[in-house]
């Protein structure tokens, strides 16, 4: 077989699927509304909690997808196309978010990959993980997408690059630093993020779960956007807990 390892996994990607208003079958996404168009409709049908934005990330199956979209208050739905991970998205689900933006997480990807995948699945930002360098964010950028530049944290000078991506990045994400790639599932020291002093807002993740929200209305930073929520809101990896994300999100609020 003469196919590389993407052209591979390209090939496994069904072409655009008919997709209706409510994100079944039925509807061309060609047409969808425009990016800018679903991100005004977002600010007055679904205003943020506290100021903040709701990121629910690694989801995969499209009844899941809906039961937490339905939340209201979710505002970003994040899909993984890092193979190694068990939150892997490898097939378009019967079901994609309408209302809430969606993210594609990559890991050190070809350009080529990423632009398959915002296509087919009409991804509005795009999440690296990797050693991405500036160059290659802002390239991604000027192709139309929003770029979200995670950053693995466990001292302040774990922060000391973060400024190299300042003119790149649309937000970043601090995470706790480990091992593999995508996070731990563990919370690092949130004060480390005081000596961030930089222009880009950022959300913060890494170790959430539902007993965090007065820990995380207790933590202000001005350049603080929103959360994160993965691993500690699911029944298994992959399947979030509609009910303990609606729990925590009415805690947040309170």
């Amino acid at each position: 077989n003469s196919e590389t390892p993407s052209d591979s996994r390209i090939s496994r990607i069904p072409d655009r699927r008919d997709i209706d208003e409510n994100g079944t079958s039925g509807r061309n996404l060609t047409e969808f509304p425009a990016s800018n168009a679903i991100t005004n409709r977002l600010k007055t049908d679904n205003p943020m909690i506290n100021g903040k934005i709701i990121k629910v990330c690694g989801m995969r199956e499209a009844p899941n997808i809906r039961d937490v979209e339905s939340l209201q208050k979710v505002d970003m739905i994040g899909f993984i196309f890092y193979p190694k991970s068990p939150r892997y998205i490898y097939e378009l689900p019967a079901y994609l978010p309408v209302r809430a933006r969606r993210v594609g997480v990559f890991v050190n990807e070809d350009k080529k990959v990423i632009t398959m995948y915002a296509d087919r699945f009409g991804l509005e930002y795009i999440q690296l993980h990797g050693k991405e360098s500036p160059e290659y964010c802002q390239s991604l950028r000027t192709s139309g997408l929003k770029i979200i530049k995670a950053f693995s944290v466990a001292r302040p000078k774990d922060l000391n690059h973060v400024s190299e991506y300042e003119k790149a990045c649309n937000l970043f994400l601090f995470d706790t630093k480990c091992e593999q790639y995508g996070g731990s599932g563990n919370q690092f020291d949130w004060n480390i993020l005081h000596t961030y002093n930089g222009q880009v807002p950022f959300l913060l993740s890494g170790g959430i779960n539902c007993h965090s929200a007065n820990a995380l209305k207790e933590f202000n930073h001005p350049r603080l956007a929103g959360y994160d929520l993965n691993s500690r809101f699911e029944r298994k990896a992959g399947e979030k807990d509609p009910e303990r994300i609606r729990m925590f999100l009415n805690e947040l609020k309170s």
